[in-house]
Formats: structure tokens, sequence, C-alpha cells
């Protein structure tokens, strides 16, 4: 279907993060799905919170929030990400047509890039900065589970935050939320938890972030990444998703999985922490 597009972004991460053989990959996301328990919800999914590790490490927690939407339909979907790569620019999307992976081609929604571009210059003057041939994992890791899970094709709005700032995550989840209530949409936030304490250190700041999101209180999210007590790579991810939820009617966020990088490498003395989470309108 999508085949037609000549633009497509390069995989840095097939072969290494997940596996570059169609069928090998589309297995193994299968067999985490089935693997997959999460709780029984109730309501409306707005949002998944997913954490980007390599396959091996954080393929089974991811699999726990795209369980639950898995044989749903989405016109679009949005993934928000930290960019793990320099720019000087505070926000950034792709400047290709459709990202490629092993199990096909996902086509960039160039409109709804420029409603997100539109609301930013109106908001906060600012703007999204279009690169090319990135190295960004956090978006991409979380591709072949949509094209597994969700039961037709789908576009996709890929946005990486250099600035994960409380101001700039407010400004682009009320421009994300504008963008998701003209079609059927999926948000997604990309992030991990602690990285490189021990378990028993990661368990500890890993639960205050958890217990912030389940409180569904951004400022409680922020008052931890700066007092050191808790920790997310994405938190500005988190927070521009949590910000466009609330918009969108969301009043739940439920964790559906958490576990460290030691439950695959069982070397507790230096992990990564790793959790799925939900974010629902139940009224």
């Amino acid at each position: 279907m999508h085949d037609d597009y000549s633009d497509l972004r390069p995989s840095p991460i097939a072969g290494s993060w997940y596996s570059a053989n169609p069928t090998k990959l589309r297995m193994s996301i299968e067999k985490f799905l089935s693997d997959a328990t999460p709780p029984d919800i109730t309501g409306e999914i707005i949002a998944l919170i997913v954490p980007h590790a390599g396959h091996v490490y954080s393929g089974l927690t991811a699999a726990h929030a795209f369980r639950l939407v898995e044989n749903k339909t989405y016109e679009r979907v949005i993934v928000v990400s930290p960019s793990h790569q320099y720019y000087h620019q505070p926000i950034l999307t792709s400047g290709h047509q459709a990202y490629k992976t092993p199990l096909g081609v996902i086509p960039i929604d160039q409109a709804g890039v420029e409603v997100v571009n539109q609301g930013l210059m109106k908001i906060a003057d600012t703007k999204l900065a279009q690169v090319r041939h990135d190295q960004e994992h956090s978006i991409e890791i979380e591709l072949p589970f949509l094209q597994v899970a969700l039961s037709k094709p789908f576009s996709l709005v890929p946005i990486m935050l250099r600035d994960q700032s409380a101001p700039l995550a407010q400004v682009l989840g009320l421009a994300l939320a504008d963008l998701a209530k003209a079609d059927s949409t999926l948000l997604i936030a990309s992030t991990d938890l602690s990285h490189f304490y021990t378990e028993s250190v990661a368990n500890r700041l890993d639960k205050s972030i958890l217990g912030a999101l389940e409180a569904f209180s951004l400022r409680k999210l922020y008052n931890l990444a700066s007092s050191g007590e808790g920790q997310a790579c994405g938190l500005g991810a988190m927070a521009a998703v949590m910000w466009a939820a609330l918009e969108l009617g969301a009043d739940k966020i439920t964790v559906v999985d958490y576990r460290t990088s030691a439950y695959v490498t069982h070397d507790k003395s230096s992990v990564v922490g790793y959790a799925a989470a939900v974010i629902m309108k139940t009224t």
C-alpha cells in the first residue's frame, strides 16, 4: 500500500536493536504480545507510554501496552521521543517521506506534522526542525510493534525533543491535542526510566516516577527529575503526551508493566528501568 514512497528514512538499528529478518521480527513481536499479561482496563485508550531499549531488553514490557491496542485501528499514530543525538533546534521531526522497517513502510503524515508546526508557531513562536538520516532509535523501536499489533496501516507523526522542559512540553501537548481531535489518533510517549544504578536504587527511583504517573501529576514528575529522586530520559515526551491526553479528556493512567534490564541480563549491579503505561478516558 505504501511502497510508492521513494524518500525513505534508512533504519540505523534493524539488525542490532531488533531482527532485520521480517519473518523473525514478526515472530518475535507476536511472542512478546502473546506473553504480555496486562491487567484488564476500562475506558477509552488515548495514549501509551512505552520503553525504547532493544527489543530483547524492553520488548516484553512494551508489549504489555501494545497488547491493549492489538487489533485496533488508528488513522494516525503520534510518537514523541527524546533526542539522544545533539541538535541545536529544540524540537525535531523527520525530513523524509516515510520510515522503513523490515515489516514495511510507514508514511509520515505531512499534513499532520504541519498542523503541529502551526500550533507551535502560534502558541510559542517555535517550530519543528526537519532532520534527515537521523540516528534516533526511540521512535523507530516502537514501529514494528505497531505494524504487528494494529489491524490496518497508519500514518506517523514523529517528534523528537532535545528541549524537554515543562513549558515546551505543555505547548507541544496542546498542539498535539488539536491534531488528535481531527482523526482517529493514538499518542505514544517513548521513554526509559533510571539508568545504570543498582536494581534496588533503580526500583526506588522508578517507583517514584510511576507513582507520579498514576497520580497524573506533571508537577511531581518534573519535581522528581529536578531533585534527582526520579529519572526518565523521555520526561518531556511523557509530559507532552500527558498534556495532550488531558486536553482530550483523559483522566487515568495505569502502569501495566515494570521491570529492569536485570530481568534479561541477571546483572543487578547496573540496570535500566522500563515501564509501560496506558492513559485512558474513563468518564
